[in-house]
């Protein structure tokens, strides 16, 4: 696990594990959303399936270590084209995702029906349950029967970001493994050296993304800054009253052309909030996301309120838990964008 970014502690731990014969056949990968947790799960996929495994390291060459981590994802037009596992190249090491903000029952009973196969090639299967928070009460269930008595050669690896919603039952089944932000040096050297980021967009693309591995890789830093341009005016035109220029930029936000970063452009705006309301409270600078524009932030600071602006990302967070179901995004964005000029 030496190519993969932060949280070493984790890895020896894993390595040793697999190492020793002593991985437990359940796992739960907790922690902040895009710190890496998959990448982890298909490596200790890796070293499970490696045929020339050296102590706690895959070898990365040989052909089951390229092949399980291979996987190509298609993009599904129904629901019910998710409720499989996803295999990668490899028989034994396989997935099974969310369809839009639903871990569907009948990919847990795939996942089910194929975790109690013995191994094809290796000596272990393991499969991937992403974003198992999104599991609804029966899926969670249909789960219970495959962690209450898995198969010896059957390792199940959910990864969430909100552990806290699965249910206890499940989280008392699985070996709880925590993930830890990246450093934001290791991760500025990463995106410079893999990603052919500049220093100054590294550092930016770090900083915002809390740590996040995906969320920085993800940033195109041009059009970062773009939208964060246009939050910082919603951001002044909130704090003046200004409905009308709020309205303009909730129609902005929920245009065919920015329809698709709607959500990343509300997580931009949260962000952004929260570094005024840290500056107004005077809280411990380390905190706050973009240092970049830290004297525009302080000038909005001085002309809102602590109680304001705490209730604007109430606000927000509100909406954002509104996403699991259909809501009509320009309905409900003119109506955040209304209360906060209130």
């Amino acid at each position: 696990m030496k190519d993969l970014i932060g949280n070493k502690t984790v890895a020896e731990k894993l390595s040793r594990l697999v190492e020793a014969g002593r991985l437990p056949n359940a796992l739960l990968f907790a922690g902040p959303e895009g710190i890496g947790k998959k990448l982890f799960a298909f490596e200790v996929a890796r070293l499970l399936v490696c045929t020339r495994r050296e102590g706690s390291s895959a070898c990365g060459l040989c052909s089951a270590c390229k092949r399980a981590g291979e996987l190509a994802m298609p993009k599904f037009e129904k629901g019910e084209e998710s409720e499989q596992v996803f295999f990668t190249q490899h028989p034994d090491v396989g997935i099974v995702v969310p369809y839009k903000r639903n871990l569907r029952i009948n990919s847990i009973r795939a996942l089910e029906r194929e975790a109690y196969f013995r191994p094809y090639e290796s000596s272990a299967r393991v499969f991937v349950i992403e974003d198992a928070e999104k599991m609804n009460d029966a899926a969670s269930n249909a789960l219970l029967k495959t962690l209450e008595e898995p198969p010896a050669t059957t390792h199940l690896i959910l990864i969430a970001s909100r552990e806290d919603t699965l249910l206890p039952t499940i989280r008392s089944r699985c070996q709880t493994i925590r993930f830890a932000p990246v450093p934001l040096a290791d991760l500025e050297r990463h995106l410079i050296d893999s990603c052919s980021f500049s220093p100054e967009d590294a550092a930016l693309a770090a900083r915002v993304s809390g740590g996040s591995v995906g969320r920085a890789m993800d940033i195109v830093p041009a059009s970062f800054r773009n939208q964060r341009s246009a939050m910082l005016h919603v951001l002044s035109a909130a704090i003046k009253g200004n409905r009308r220029e709020l309205l303009g930029a909730s129609e902005e936000m929920n245009s065919a052309a920015n329809k698709d970063e709607y959500e990343e452009t509300l997580e931009i705006l949260q962000g952004l909030v929260h570094d005024v309301w840290l500056i107004r409270n005077r809280a411990n600078e380390v905190a706050i996301l973009n240092t970049d524009i830290r004297n525009e932030l302080a000038e909005l600071a001085e002309s809102s309120t602590s109680q304001s602006l705490a209730g604007w990302l109430e606000q927000i967070e509100s909406l954002k838990e509104n996403f699991i179901v259909n809501i009509n995004k320009k309905i409900a964005t003119d109506a955040l964008f209304v209360g906060m000029a209130a």
